[in-house]
């Protein structure tokens, strides 16, 4: 069973386009979130960042078994997308 992918990023953010970019062209099904267009989400970026709106911050799965990768790389893209379940 596949995990649920969320991309929290912001308007202006070089690695939030990459992110996205690179999980679209492995076909792979996200959510985006802009933290600059909602507060909650910029609050729990800021919080799981030790106080920086550091994005983007990636979220794999639900509940207790979720991933959170910070400013993730290609290759740590990659890692995640194989740990929740996408070939």
């Amino acid at each position: 069973m596949t995990q649920p992918i969320i991309i929290f990023g912001a308007t202006d953010c070089d690695d939030t386009e990459r992110t996205r970019e690179h999980l679209t062209r492995l076909g792979v099904p996200f959510r985006e979130v802009n933290i600059d267009h909602n507060a909650d989400a910029e609050r729990f970026v800021i919080f799981i960042n030790g106080g920086f709106r550091s994005t983007p911050t990636v979220v794999v799965g639900e509940g207790k078994r979720r991933l959170i990768v910070v400013e993730p790389t290609d290759d740590e893209i990659d890692a995640m997308v194989k740990e929740a379940g996408y070939r």
